[in-house]
C-alpha cells in the first residue's frame, strides 16, 4: 500500500512539474521563434515539435523496454536532438539578461526532460513490478514424473504429399488444390493417382 501511494504521489509530482516546465519552455522558444522571423501558427507549432519529439522518442524507448526489444538508433538520435534544440531554444532565449539568465531561461527545458525521463523510469518500474513473478507461493509437494522431464515431440510438418490428398479428400479440384499450393496440376494429378 505505501509502496503504491508513494509511486502515485511520485507521478503526480513529476506530471504537475513536466507540465509548469512545458508551459514556461513552450513560451520561451515562442518568443524566441517569433524574435527570429516566424508568425502566426507556424510560430505557434515550432516550438510544440520541438517538445513533441522528446515525447514520441522517449515513448518508443519505454515501448522498446516494455517488449524487452532493443531501442530503435533513431529514438535515440531523435532524444537527444530534441533535449539539444528545447535546452538551447531556452538557452538562447535569455541570453540578453546575461549568463545568469540564460541559465534561469534554460531550467524549464532542463526540468521538462528531467520530468519525461522521470515518468519513463515510474512507468518502467511500474511494468516490471506488475510482470514480476509471485515468489511466496507454497511449495507444492508433488513427486515430478519421468513425463514432465521429457520435452515435448517436435511437431512435424505435412508433406506435399499429405497437404494434396487432404485437400483432394475434402472435395476440392485437382485445378483448385495446384492453384493454392502453386505447383502444377500434373504432379497433384500424379500424387493423387499415387494414393489411390
Amino acid at each position: 500500500m505505501i509502496d503504491r501511494l508513494i509511486r502515485v504521489t511520485t507521478a503526480l509530482a513529476v506530471m504537475a512539474v513536466a507540465v509548469i516546465a512545458a508551459v514556461i519552455s513552450y513560451r520561451h522558444a515562442y518568443e524566441l521563434v517569433v524574435a527570429h522571423g516566424e508568425a502566426g501558427l507556424t510560430a505557434r507549432l515550432v516550438p510544440l515539435t520541438v517538445d513533441g519529439v522528446i515525447w514520441a522518442a522517449s515513448m518508443v524507448m519505454l515501448d522498446a523496454n516494455r517488449r524487452h526489444q532493443p531501442v530503435p538508433a533513431l529514438a535515440k538520435w531523435s532524444l537527444g536532438v530534441g533535449i539539444v534544440a528545447t535546452i538551447g531554444a531556452n538557452l538562447v532565449h535569455g541570453l540578453g539578461h546575461g549568463p545568469v539568465g540564460a541559465l534561469v531561461s534554460a531550467w524549464p527545458a532542463v526540468a521538462l526532460v528531467g520530468s519525461y525521463e522521470l515518468l519513463m523510469a515510474l512507468i518502467r518500474v511500474e511494468h516490471h513490478i506488475i510482470a514480476k513473478p509471485v515468489v511466496d507461493q507454497p511449495e507444492s509437494h508433488t513427486v515430478p514424473t519421468a513425463e514432465t522431464d521429457v520435452p515435448p515431440e517436435p511437431v512435424e510438418a505435412p508433406t506435399l504429399e499429405q497437404v494434396v490428398r487432404a485437400r483432394h479428400d475434402a472435395g476440392n479440384s485437382q485445378r483448385a488444390i495446384a492453384r493454392e499450393l502453386n505447383i502444377d496440376r500434373r504432379k497433384v494429378k500424379r500424387i493423387i493417382e499415387q494414393a489411390a
